[in-house]
Order: C-alpha cells, then structure tokens, then sequence
C-alpha cells in the first residue's frame, strides 16, 4: 500500500493552480498556427510578444489577435499529440513522466518539498486536477480589477473549458460529512467562491477529457496569431531611445529544439509591447536574465543589469497542503477535485478517490526525488530504512487498486512569503526557489484546524461506510508518518501534535504564486516599472492566491488584461488605461 498510496497523494496533489473544446482527435490539425520553433524564421516582428502560452498566455493572447498581431512562444510541446494522455484515467502517469517530453519540469524547494513547472501549451491547466472555482468578490475589488469584466472574462473562459461533474458516491459522501461537522451552509454546485460547502466546476468532460486553456486559442483569430512549441526565450531585449531615460523592450531571443537561435522584434509602434505570462516560476527568473532584478545577484552571475529592481524575485509563496488518506472497505470512483469545504478559519478542505494505481510508482517516485535531488544538490531522502518502512506500509494494505480517498486542506493566503535566486544562467535550469512553509505561526494554526476538520469528516456518520471500523484516524496519521513524501525531516511526536505533523507532512497544492509583487514590481496595469513595453500578466503577480484553486483566475486574468489592452490600442485617445 505505501507505493500506492504515494501514487495516490502524488497524483491527487496536483491540484492547482497546476483539455478540449473541439474533439481530441481533431483539435492538433486544426490549429494551423501552432507550429514547432524549428520552422520559425530567424528574424520575425510582431505587434505582440507572449512569451509563454501557459494558462494566462492562452486566453491573453487569443484576445489580443482579435486586434493586432500576437506571437506566442511556448517552451513545452503540444498536449494534442496524444489525447489519452491528458484524459483522466491518465492523469497520475502524466504527473510522474519526467522524460524530455513531460508536460511537467519538477524542482524540489529548499524547503525540501517537491513541486513541478508546467512546459507545455495551456501550462498548470494541463497537469492539475481540473477543480474551477472563481475569485472571492473581496478578491477581485482588493485586486482593482472592473467586477463587470472580471464577471465577463470568467463567462467568456467558461463556455469553452468548464463543466458540472458528476457527483458520485465519495464526492457526495465527503460533502455530506462536511455539512454535518458544520461547514455551512450548503451553496450547491457554483463557480462562486462562498463560505460553506459547494460542488465547484470541472475541466473534464464526461467522458473525461481535459478541456484547457490551450482550448482557448479556439477563440484567437488564425492569420493574426503565431504560436511556436519548444521555443524556449534566453533573454529579453532592450534598448535606450532618444529622449527616454528608461529602458524599453524591443524583441526576444529564443532557442528551439535543435538548439537554434531566432530573434523575434516588436514592430515600430509606440503601443507594441512583449508580455511575460511565464509563471510564478518562469517569469522572475527570465527579468533576472534580462537584467531586471537585484543588481548584486545579476553581477554575480555575470549578467549585464538593466534595471536594479530588488523586488523581482521576492514575495514568492505556495500554499501548504496537508493530507489524510482514507482506506475503503467498498470500492469508489475514480474522482479529482468536485467538492470543497471553505472554511471560516481560513481552510480549504478538497478530496478526491479510487486512482487506479500503477506497480511502478513507488519506484518512479523515488526517480523524480533523485533526478531533481542531483540536480539540486539535495540528498535524497530514499534511505534504507524509509524503503522498509513503505514494504511494510505494502503489506500493511496490499491490494492493486487504492480503494478509498484522500481529504486534503489547504490553507488561504499564505501569510509566509519566501523568494526566488537564479542557481545558472541557463533559462532551462530550475532556479532556487524557497517558500518559507509556516513560518509564520497563523499559518500553522490554520493548518491546524483544517486537520482537526478532516478528522471530524472522517469521524462522521456520512463516511463511516467508507472506514474501516477497526482502523482509527490515529491509525492513519502514524501511517502517513511513514513515507517519505517530502526532504523534510520527521520528529516521533508528529503523531501526537498536529502542529509538528503540519510541519513534517507538509506537501504544494501546486498553487505557487507571487515573485513579481504588484505596486513593486508592476504597476496596476501589470506593466514592469521602471522600464517600458513590458508587461507581467500570470500568477507571479497574485498578492495570495485566489480563492480555492487559481486556474479561473489565472485563464480570466489573460481574457481581462487582453480586453484592457486592445481596447486601449483602439481608443489611445483616452487619457488612462485605468483598470477601474
């Protein structure tokens, strides 16, 4: 059972932040403007520069072809080459794929827990567990965002990717649980982000296909719009024009697959821009190479600076996730992310159940571990003793299927804050990221009292047919407390305390965010401060992270920021930009 169940949490603790509105079959052929880097010319001049076509990238840059000329450039490879491999069935064997053609690129941070970056077309939407919940109203207003063009951009991203799942025995169960311990009140199946109980959306279909915001290039107008795969930007370019003093960006250089070099230039118009939708990840780390961050780091790594801007790279955060597994007597569906409990305490609890499970995870685990461990210089946490502990786990619950589900929380925020460094200068190197889990104490509260929630679910009549009788919640903590999850060291009373159990089990829910502060980094129109024709449009922008899960808000930001700047672009005569 430990192999299974490492699959299971792995596989289920995707969801995030980290696809198809047309037919699978079909989908690849018709987007005509999707092409491999290695056919792009080596000079090429557009009105817009998206570098990244991940789940912001996709939205923005299919609404800014309906004006002008948008080129995308996409690191990763295309999620159409074979559908079955994003459909839901597949959903954990995507996750563990770590070849040069994985939709992922895992990391582990210097908090000793393993995470992963999206490369690929449609980003996070890819390899999540699908679960769609919008922003918080309060969110939206504190982000200064126009609420009818939020409320627009959510419909807009809705009507290609979002569906209502189908609500089966566990999902119902867990729902039923949470209303009973008193996670009121009951708002039925919403995209809203309310306190209480709530089925929120899906992006799988019912035949689960994964619909992503690579499905919103469906909207993008096909002789405006050039989208290059494995196009991997090193750098941005600027220059200093006469009469400025500040520096404005003017093209990109990129890499494709051979190992190539393009050069991609803004065409000669004031209102031409690049934009950055790289990710919480992707998009510090390319200003760093770019010249734009702090100036000691930059020189130490011999980069030429452009802009001393000592913000980039700060206020990075990932919320930390905290789970109990659930073995069931009864066989369950096999389900991702359908019901959450928002707490009033700042928790949310999700689940999911009945992943069918490979024999080959335990050890494909332990190979992202040392993989990403030699490359980071981290030890790897695979010893002997860890390795007994899991064939003992096996024999514990062996059985072939995970039988049963897991509850997860996640708390809201964080209030800890942690920052990114580059380790090279190779934009193909994962830089050194540290999130700072629990630092500080009401996070670890609220970590707390999530916990003590999903073990009063577990304790409730609505799951108790879903439990072995003779298996206490105690049981399953010390059972959690046996496999090596994550790097971080584990202490014998994380049994007994559930705060040294937050801290030693502690997991990402993929929901990383932050890296380029908004009022420090960029203005209230995302654009760069301190420089000119950039833009930083993703979640390295978030404050904290929106709602439940960010996807919604990362796919609507693309469709929202597009919308400000092609109505912007037709209407320059008005005096601001102004996101109000």
């Amino acid at each position: 059972m430990g192999w299974m169940l490492e699959k299971f949490i792995w596989a289920f603790l995707v969801e995030c932040t980290f696809l198809s509105g047309l037919s699978h079959s079909h989908q690849a052929s018709k987007y005509a403007f999707v092409r491999e880097a290695t056919s792009a010319p080596p000079i090429l001049s557009y009105d817009y520069i998206v570098i990244g076509g991940g789940t912001s990238g996709c939205p923005l840059a299919a609404t800014l072809s309906q004006g002008a000329r948008v080129l995308v450039l996409e690191r990763g490879g295309s999620p159409y080459t074979n559908p079955e491999r994003i459909n839901i069935k597949n959903f954990v064997n995507s996750l563990a794929d770590i070849s040069p053609s994985s939709f992922s690129q895992p990391f582990i941070s210097t908090d000793g827990v393993l995470n992963a970056r999206a490369r690929v077309l449609g980003g996070g939407s890819v390899l999540n567990a699908g679960f769609y919940s919008r922003a918080s109203s309060e969110y939206i207003r504190t982000s200064g965002w126009n609420e009818s063009l939020a409320e627009e951009s959510y419909k807009w991203v809705e009507r290609k990717v979002v569906f209502e799942p189908p609500m089966l025995q566990w999902q119902s169960a867990v729902r039923d649980g949470l209303l009973e311990v008193g996670v009121l009140p009951y708002n039925d199946f919403t995209y809203d982000h309310l306190n209480g109980t709530k089925i929120g959306g899906t992006i799988f279909d019912n035949k689960g296909n994964r619909h992503t915001a690579a499905d919103l290039l469906e909207y993008a107008d096909p002789k405006r719009i050039s989208v290059y795969l494995h196009a991997t930007v090193q750098k941005i370019l600027f220059k200093y024009n006469t009469g400025k003093r500040r520096p404005e960006a003017y093209g990109v250089i990129f890499r494709d697959a051979l190992g190539v070099m393009h050069r991609a230039y803004l065409n000669t118009n004031g209102k031409n821009e690049i934009i950055l939708s790289a990710g919480a990840i992707g998009s510090p780390q390319l200003l760093m190479l770019s010249g734009i961050g702090p100036a000691r780091h930059l020189q130490a790594h011999g980069i030429t600076v452009v802009l001393d801007q000592p913000w980039v790279g700060q206020e990075i955060a990932d919320n930390p996730m905290n789970v109990l597994v659930v073995p069931s007597p009864l066989p369950v569906e096999l389900s991702l992310v359908q019901t959450v409990g928002i707490t009033k305490f700042g928790s949310y609890i999700e689940t999911g159940s009945g992943l069918s499970l490979g024999n080959s995870w335990s050890e494909r685990l332990q190979n992202i571990f040392e993989f990403v461990s030699n490359q980071s210089g981290q030890p790897s946490t695979f010893s002997s003793e860890n390795k007994q502990s899991v064939a003992d786990f096996v024999r514990y619950l062996s059985n072939p299927t995970l039988k049963g589900g897991i509850i997860v929380e996640k708390i809201t925020g964080p209030r800890s804050k942690g920052h990114l460094e580059l380790r090279t200068t190779n934009p193909n190197d994962n830089p050194s990221v540290t999130f700072n889990y629990f630092k500080d104490p009401e996070d670890l509260r609220i970590c707390v009292e999530g916990m003590k929630t999903i073990i009063a679910v577990i304790n409730s009549k609505a799951l108790s047919k879903f439990r072995y009788p003779n298996l206490s919640v105690q049981a399953l903590i010390d059972l959690m407390l046996l496999i090596p999850m994550n790097l971080r060291p584990k202490h014998v009373n994380a049994a007994y305390s559930l705060e040294q159990y937050c801290i030693d089990t502690v997991l990402t829910i993929w929901h990383y965010h932050g890296g380029c502060p908004p009022r420090k980094v960029v203005d209230h129109n995302y654009k760069v401060i301190g420089v000119e024709a950039l833009r930083v449009i993703d979640g390295s922008t978030f404050y904290r992270t929106p709602g439940t899960n960010p996807q919604a808000t990362v796919m609507m930001l693309g469709r929202y920021m597009g919308e400000k700047i092609i109505n912007k672009r037709f209407f320059s005569g008005h005096k601001s930009e102004g996101i109000n």
